[in-house]
């Protein structure tokens, strides 16, 4: 379904607008939603541009993008084919690390998804991709395919995401966007490497 949407001229430049908000990991929790771009928050624009990043890898440059709308879906923004300007709505949430937690990862994300589900079920979720934001992904390892393997039945949602920054190295930032297959019972994951002047980025399959 099409809807009336604000993007980005290019994904570098959307890059190159947030970077400020990711090096700002604070704005990035807790961060004002912007106006100017249908309410979304500085997360949803990042999670939503590594997930461009990394289906681009595999397709062409620019041919998914993502926007921002207000109505009649909401402020998470909507991934855009800029080929045939199909649109899908999206729906975020985002999977915190629990004070003194040291427990397990996945058990958080499918509980993030829950918690989505448990908005409204099919009505609220049919037809829309969901995209949880894994706070600390990068601590200690975790399996994607587990994950996968127990999203709930039926699950409604089109698509789920699962994005979260891997670390920082020498000055570049290193996340991993993993889309999720539950008919398979397994995930796809990219690991989308940002440059230290965030004028480029590169992105490797890595499962």
């Amino acid at each position: 379904m099409k809807y009336p949407v604000k993007r980005f001229k290019s994904l570098t430049v959307a890059l190159k607008e947030i970077e400020p908000f990711i090096r700002n990991g604070k704005h990035l929790r807790s961060g004002a939603p912007f106006g100017n771009f249908g309410d979304m928050r500085s997360r949803e624009i990042l999670a939503n541009w590594l997930i461009c990043a990394a289906f681009n890898s595999e397709s062409q440059p620019e041919r998914l993008t993502f926007a921002s709308t207000r109505d009649p879906i909401g402020g998470d923004g909507v991934l855009v084919d800029t080929a045939t300007e199909e649109t899908w709505p999206t729906e975020h949430v985002l999977a915190l690390v629990p004070p003194g937690d040291v427990g397990e990862i996945e058990p958080r994300v499918l509980a993030a998804v829950a918690q989505k589900l448990d908005k409204g079920g099919a009505a609220y979720a049919t037809g829309k991709t969901l995209v949880v934001l894994l706070e600390g992904g990068g601590e200690r390892p975790w399996f994607p395919n587990k994950v996968a393997k127990a999203l709930p039945r039926p699950l409604h949602f089109g698509a789920v995401w699962v994005v979260g920054l891997q670390g920082v190295e020498a000055g570049e930032y290193v996340y991993n966007v993993t889309q999720m297959d539950e008919e398979a019972g397994i995930a796809h994951v990219w690991r989308v490497r940002i440059a230290a002047d965030f004028d480029k980025w590169t992105v490797e399959r890595v499962q």
